[in-house]
Parts: structure tokens; C-alpha cells; sequence
């Protein structure tokens, strides 16, 4: 086990951690906000500190890494990067119980968008700064940007992939370019010109700047931490199709971009995940306005509500325009139905992906198939390719998975004085990286009143779905410190 090697990386990690604060700090001491300024600046000392001790004591590490080495790395990154980041809410005392400050920094980071704050607005403005920008730097994984700006050269062959396989959603992840460092560069070029294209159509809309680039960090990372107490309900109606746009581009699989680049039009239009995410959303928009009809006073807004929040959710951004907790129960059953799809592999969204849920129906096609014909030989295709049994059978052992966590992780969360739709939609709304639920965790609620044992649940929960659950399993598990100590 590569120990020096882990510890090296994960000291790069918060050392980004820690120059990505600078811009949080000097907001703060622009705006004379005190205590958020000494919270930003101890933060910073702390995860530099820490930061450095790695980096001398991991010094003359050898660059080479095994799968179940990057998993943990991953998952160890993600943990100690939540912890510190949770400091400046904790310091400054806006958050001034460390589980909570903990609590909605792995919110941030993991792009789930749920909050224990009932009064937002009363954020100093570097504190606001620092809690979306978590969501832009979780969105495409701070591990990614590390290898986009550090790893280079042939002595980083042997962890660049294992990295970027733990972190990046999705059943499977590939390179667009022959190297690893390249894919990661080409990554963060895209999802950087997005974010400012989004911007400046905020910006277009009349929305202050501050507020334009919260937002679009937000958006960017289908996070959906607003900055206004009621999220996006305020804004105009421009802002708010924007918002739906840009949640929906930001919910494609980011290698569709790539294509476009390289003018593979027609790759792109015969995508079988991009028609089918497609598909569901226009789907489920069609389906919830006829339900609606009558409940908004015009045929416009009614569709743009629809519109926002079907992408809001599909994508698991969490922004919300209406309270949907008082749709009619068909209109919510679509929508719980979104929570669990999700978007697409490799973009910045969460829940089950639309790739998984393709490969899930057609391998239970095949199985149907091989009962009728057990003789005829039977794949599954995905764009016209063969898809691996590997990835076949690490989809279904990801599905057993994902149906267990939520499983436990429901009873546990039973426990709350909360009705099961408000205990089962916490979970899912968590696990999901979504942000808002139903009931009690609706878009006008918040988690504030679970308690400390719910919070610390939903906090793995959280990690464990940014991080395609088997990094925070293979943590966990005795049999890989047990491996380690072989």
C-alpha cells in the first residue's frame, strides 16, 4: 500500500483547498465582516498546516497506485477536505455547532444542496462566496482539478485513471484523449466556459454580479444552494429560464461536448443516454403541466415552473421556483421518480444516472431473452457497442448496493418524529445529491430539526453518492485495512 503516496495527494488536495479560500477572505475583509474574516483566515492557517506536514512527511513517494489505493484515497480526500471546509461556518460562529457547519459543507462539496439554515440571507457575503463555491468545486471533483493542474508526464501513470474511475459519476469512466491528464484538462476547460457563459447571461438578465456568479456556481455544479431564502422564486422570469437551461446543459454527459467540439454531430444525436435523459424530461414536463392544469393563473407560467423544477430535480440541482410539495400526487410521484434517475454519467449531476438505468432494463431484457432462448447467445449494446460484463456486473452489484444504503439508512432515519414520506425523501433527497425532499424536507423546509445521529447519516449518505458509494464502502471496510496490514 502506497502510503506516502496517498498522503502526498491528499496534501495537494488541501492545499487547493486552502488557495481556494483566498477569494472568501478578501470578500470578507472588503466587506469589514469580521468574524468571517477570522474564520476564513484560521481555516486557511489550519488547512495549511496541515497541509504542508503531509507534503514534507510524504516527500520522495513513488506515483504508482492500485484501484482499491485510489478508492481510498478518494474517500479519505473527501472526508479531511469536508472537515476543514466546514471550519470558516464553525470559527466565524454563523454555524456555530461543528456538525452543522459539517453538515451543509458536505452539502456543498458533494453538490447535494441541503441546508440546516432556515434564515440564508443572514450570511455574512464571504461566508455566501465560500458555500457555493463548494458546489463548483465539488461539481466536477477537486481530485480532477488536481490532476488538471499537477499530475503530468509518464510518472503519473498507475493513479491518474484510478483517481478519476473513484471520483467521476457514472458506470464507467474513459478518456477522451489518450492521457489522463489531458481528459482532466479538457474537463474543466468546458465546465469553466459554461460557467462563465452562464454568467453572463445572468448578468443579461439584470442580476447583480455577486449574485450572477453564486448562482451559476450553483447551477454549474447541480448543487442549488440558493442565496435568497426562497431560491430562485424572487427572480424574473428571464433569470429563471436561464437557470433552466444551464441546469439541463450542465446534466449532459460532458464527453457530448467534447464530441461537438470535434463536430461528431451525428455521435452526439445518436447518444442513447442523451435521447433517453432528453426523453425523460420532456417526458415528465408534458405529463406534470396537463396534471397541473388550473393550479397557476397562465398557461406560461405553469410551464415554467414545470419546466424549472423538472430540470432542477432531474439534474439534482435543488433550486426551486414553487413549492412542488403541494402538487397534486401525481405530479410528486414523477417527481420522486426524477430523484432516483438523475442525470447523465459524467456530467455534474447526481442520483442513479440515465446510463445505469439503460444498462439496468436492457440486462433485464437480455435475462428475459436467454429464459426464452437459453441457446442464443445475448448482449447488451449501448451506441452500437458491446457494453462488458464487468460494467453489467458492476452496475448490479452498484444497485444492490444503492438499495441497501437507502434501506438502512431509512430505518435510522425513522427514528426522527417525522412521517415516512419526510424520512424516506430526506434520505433520497440526500443520497441523491438533490437538496430539497417532501413533506417536512420540502423547498420551503430544511434539515435543521433532525438530529444529530439523522444528520450524521444523511452526511454519509451524501458522500457516499457523490462518490458512487464504493470509495466510502471500501473505507469502511475491515477486509481493506485488513489488506493493509498484509
Amino acid at each position: 500500500m502506497n502510503y506516502k503516496m496517498m498522503g502526498r495527494f491528499i496534501g495537494h488536495i488541501l492545499l487547493v483547498e486552502a488557495v481556494f479560500m483566498i477569494p472568501s477572505l478578501i470578500i470578507g475583509l472588503v466587506k469589514q465582516e469580521n468574524m468571517a474574516s477570522i474564520g476564513f483566515a484560521a481555516s486557511m492557517c489550519i488547512t495549511l498546516v496541515i497541509s504542508l506536514l503531509l507534503l514534507v512527511l510524504c516527500r520522495g513517494s513513488r506515483r504508482n497506485f492500485k484501484a482499491k489505493e485510489g478508492l481510498v484515497c478518494v474517500g479519505i480526500s473527501w472526508l479531511v477536505m469536508s472537515l476543514l471546509g466546514a471550519l470558516p461556518f464553525y470559527i466565524s460562529r454563523e454555524i456555530p455547532f461543528y456538525l452543522d457547519a459539517l453538515f451543509e459543507t458536505v452539502s456543498g462539496f458533494t453538490t447535494t444542496g441541503s441546508s440546516i439554515l432556515a434564515e440564508v440571507e443572514s450570511l455574512s457575503m464571504s461566508t455566501l462566496y465560500w458555500r457555493s463555491f463548494t458546489h463548483w468545486l465539488g461539481g466536477m471533483g477537486v481530485l480532477v482539478f488536481v490532476l488538471a493542474v499537477g499530475a503530468s508526464g509518464e510518472s503519473s501513470k498507475g493513479f491518474t485513471m484510478h483517481l478519476l474511475r473513484a471520483e467521476s459519476p457514472g458506470p464507467q469512466v474513459g478518456k477522451l484523449v489518450p492521457k489522463m491528464k489531458k481528459t482532466a484538462e479538457i474537463l474543466y476547460v468546458i465546465y469553466i466556459l459554461l460557467t462563465v457563459v452562464n454568467i453572463a447571461f445572468l448578468l443579461l438578465g439584470g442580476m447583480p454580479l455577486f449574485e450572477a456568479v453564486c448562482t451559476a456556481f450553483g447551477t454549474a455544479g447541480t448543487g442549488g444552494f440558493g442565496i435568497k431564502n426562497d431560491s430562485m422564486a424572487g427572480y424574473s422570469p428571464y433569470i429563471q429560464n436561464v437557470c433552466t437551461v444551464f441546469m439541463l446543459l450542465f446534466g449532459v454527459n460532458f464527453s457530448c461536448y467534447y464530441m461537438l467540439l470535434l463536430r461528431q454531430f451525428r455521435s452526439v444525436f445518436k447518444d442513447e443516454e442523451l435521447r433517453f435523459y432528453l426523453g425523460v424530461i420532456f417526458g415528465s414536463i408534458v405529463l406534470i403541466t396537463l396534471n397541473l392544469k388550473g393550479f397557476y393563473d397562465t398557461f406560461e407560467e405553469t410551464i415554467r415552473h414545470v419546466a424549472f423544477q423538472v430540470a432542477s430535480i432531474v439534474t439534482t440541482t435543488g433550486y426551486a421556483t414553487t413549492d412542488f410539495d403541494l402538487w397534486p400526487s401525481f405530479s410528486k410521484a414523477i417527481i420522486l421518480g426524477l430523484m432516483v434517475i438523475g442525470a447523465s454519467a459524467g456530467s455534474t449531476g447526481g442520483g442513479f444516472k440515465c446510463a445505469r438505468v439503460l444498462i439496468v432494463v436492457k440486462g433485464l431484457r437480455r435475462n428475459l431473452r436467454r429464459a426464452i432462448s437459453p441457446q442464443k447467445v445475448q448482449v447488451v449494446r449501448i451506441n452500437d457497442h458491446m457494453v462488458d460484463e464487468k460494467v453489467l456486473e458492476n452496475t448490479n452489484a452498484y444497485l444492490s448496493a444503492y438499495v441497501i444504503i437507502l434501506f438502512i439508512s431509512m430505518i435510522l432515519v425513522s427514528l426522527e418524529p417525522f412521517s415516512v414520506m419526510t424520512s424516506f425523501t430526506a434520505v433520497l433527497s440526500c443520497f441523491n445529491n438533490i437538496g430539497p425532499g417532501l413533506e417536512a424536507v420540502g423547498p420551503t423546509c430544511n434539515f435543521g430539526d433532525f438530529s444529530w445521529l439523522s444528520k450524521a447519516v444523511l452526511i454519509m449518505d451524501m458522500l457516499a453518492g457523490r462518490l458512487e458509494i464504493f470509495p466510502i464502502l471500501i473505507l469502511f471496510s475491515r477486509s481493506t485495512w485488513g489488506l493493509l496490514k498484509g
